[in-house]
C-alpha cells in the first residue's frame, strides 16, 4: 500500500504538469513594430518576419507548417499573411526574416505558398485607415505527414484545407496593429 502512495504521488503531478506544444518569438507579442509592417498598400514598414521557436511537438509529428492570419481584415474571409509548410520535423525556429524567399532562410524543403497579396512569403500587417486594431494570429501546426502534396503557388484556402486535415495540435501567438 505505501508503494502505491509513493508511486502515485510521482505519477500524478506528471500528469497535471505535462508540457504543452509551445510557440514564442523573440521579436514579436503584443504590439507589431514597423519591423514587421507591410511595405506597400500605403504602409511603410520594413516587411520582416519574426523569429519563431516552437518545443514539445506532440507525438506522431511529421512536419510543421506556420501561417498569419488577421481575422479582423474587412474581406468577408480574413486575410492570410503567411503560409509555410513542409518544415522539416527536425526544426524547432526560424529565424528573423525568413519570410524573405529571397534570402532562402527557411528550413531546406520548407515551401511560403500564396498569402492573400498575392505573392509567396511574408507579408506584414497593414490594416486599412481608421479601421481599428487587428489581431494577426501566427501559429504553428504540428502535421501527421512530412509533405502536404502542395507547392509553391497553393492558395491560401486551399493550404488551410490540408492543415486542417492533418493537424495533429497547435499553438499560437498574437500581435496587434491598427494605423
Amino acid at each position: 500500500m505505501r508503494r502505491i502512495l509513493i508511486l502515485s504521488a510521482f505519477l500524478i503531478p506528471s500528469i497535471f504538469w505535462a508540457q504543452t506544444f509551445t510557440l514564442s518569438s523573440k521579436d514579436v507579442g503584443g504590439q507589431a513594430t514597423n519591423a514587421e509592417v507591410f511595405n506597400g498598400f500605403g504602409c511603410t514598414g520594413d516587411n520582416t518576419s519574426p523569429q519563431l521557436s516552437w518545443k514539445n511537438a506532440p507525438e506522431g509529428t511529421k512536419s510543421f507548417a506556420i501561417t498569419m492570419y488577421d481575422p479582423d481584415a474587412p474581406t468577408g474571409s480574413g486575410w492570410w499573411h503567411w503560409v509555410v509548410f513542409d518544415i522539416p520535423v527536425n526544426t524547432n525556429q526560424i529565424k528573423t526574416d525568413a519570410g524573405d524567399t529571397s534570402k532562402h532562410l527557411m528550413p531546406k524543403g520548407a515551401i511560403q505558398s500564396l498569402t492573400d497579396f498575392g505573392k509567396g512569403g511574408y507579408g506584414g500587417p497593414c490594416p486599412p485607415e481608421n479601421h481599428g486594431e487587428h489581431q494577426y494570429i501566427i501559429t504553428i501546426h504540428a502535421l501527421k505527414t512530412d509533405k502536404l502534396g502542395l507547392d509553391e503557388n497553393a492558395n491560401p484556402a486551399l493550404v488551410g484545407f490540408y492543415l486542417n486535415s492533418n493537424t495533429i495540435a497547435k499553438s499560437s501567438i498574437v500581435m496587434y496593429y491598427g494605423r
